[in-house]
């Protein structure tokens, strides 16, 4: 018995460690299934999400192909079919306007050589000079224009003069001399030189006005139309301002401005109909009238 019960305490021991082996083996098998069947689970539930974003593109897809061969391209067509007719008029348009521009530059050229001639007729007989002292006529487009329009002597009354006022007179009709000649280069040079030296002198109007009718001489019109406007802003009691206007009538009517010239000259008319320039002005406004005839 003293062996034996130390024998039967060492198979319960032994049958205690092969029963407990055995539950560890049992407890580790199912544990690992768990976890198969979790990944499992999981990769189920990635591949279901996949397979429903593939369905999700495929539609997509296929939405986007009808789009393309159904309506959508039709209506891209008709889009860009109705572009390309929009700008097929475009450039009609843009031709005919071309055209257009053509015909009116055309239009005012025949307009001022047509008042041009007319001018010429009114004025073959030509005008004299108005007085010993003053210019010439100078031709307007070759043809000889009114007396009335050129320089005279200055209007100021000069006499009895100073020493100084002497030497601006002198100045003056030196310049007036140079016009008197046909060098008009040289007396737009004397003129502006004289505006610059006497800047209070009385004869500055009359020297504003020839250095305005040189200009015109040297076909500057439109300086001379400024030079001419500056006298009748500063010196409004001139004598010179009917002269002046017509000056500017005649240098817009150089430049084919036939509705300003129409408008200076009815001015001048209005403010001036006494002056010596009146009849010439009658006769150029009568001619640009006409013009609405043809």
């Amino acid at each position: 018995m003293r062996f034996l019960v130390p024998g039967l305490q060492a198979l319960v021991l032994i049958g205690g460690l092969v029963a407990g082996s055995a539950h560890a083996g049992l407890f580790s098998d199912d544990e690992a299934r768990d976890k198969v069947n979790k990944l499992q689970q999981s990769v189920e539930a990635q591949n279901q999400a996949n397979q429903a974003t593939l369905s999700k593109l495929d539609k997509r897809l296929s939405d986007i192909e009808a789009l393309v061969k159904g309506q959508g391209m039709l209506e891209l067509l008709s889009q860009l079919e109705q572009l390309k007719q929009e700008l097929s008029k475009v450039k009609g348009d843009l031709e005919v306007a071309s055209h257009d521009v053509d015909l009116t530059q055309q239009r005012q050229r025949d307009l001022y050589a047509d008042t041009d001639a007319r001018l010429r007729k009114l004025e073959e007989s030509g005008q004299a000079a108005q007085s010993a002292g003053g210019f010439a006529a100078v031709p307007v487009n070759g043809q000889p224009a009114d007396a009335a329009a050129t320089p005279a002597p200055p209007t100021t009354n000069t006499s009895p003069v100073s020493a100084e006022r002497a030497d601006e007179l002198k100045a003056y009709e030196a310049a007036q001399s140079l016009a008197n000649a046909g060098r008009h280069r040289e007396a737009f040079d004397a003129y502006d030189k004289f505006l610059q030296t006497y800047p209070s002198s009385p004869y500055r109007a009359d020297a504003y006005y020839g250095l305005g009718f040189s200009q015109f001489s040297l076909k500057n019109y439109k300086a001379a139309i400024s030079t001419q406007q500056k006298l009748l802003a500063q010196y409004p009691d001139s004598a010179k301002l009917p002269d002046a206007l017509f000056n500017i009538a005649n240098s817009q009517i150089q430049l084919a401005d036939i509705g300003a010239a129409k408008v200076t000259l009815r001015e001048l008319l209005a403010r001036y109909p006494n002056s010596e320039v009146a009849p010439a002005a009658k006769r150029r406004l009568t001619a640009l009238d006409a013009i609405k005839t043809r």
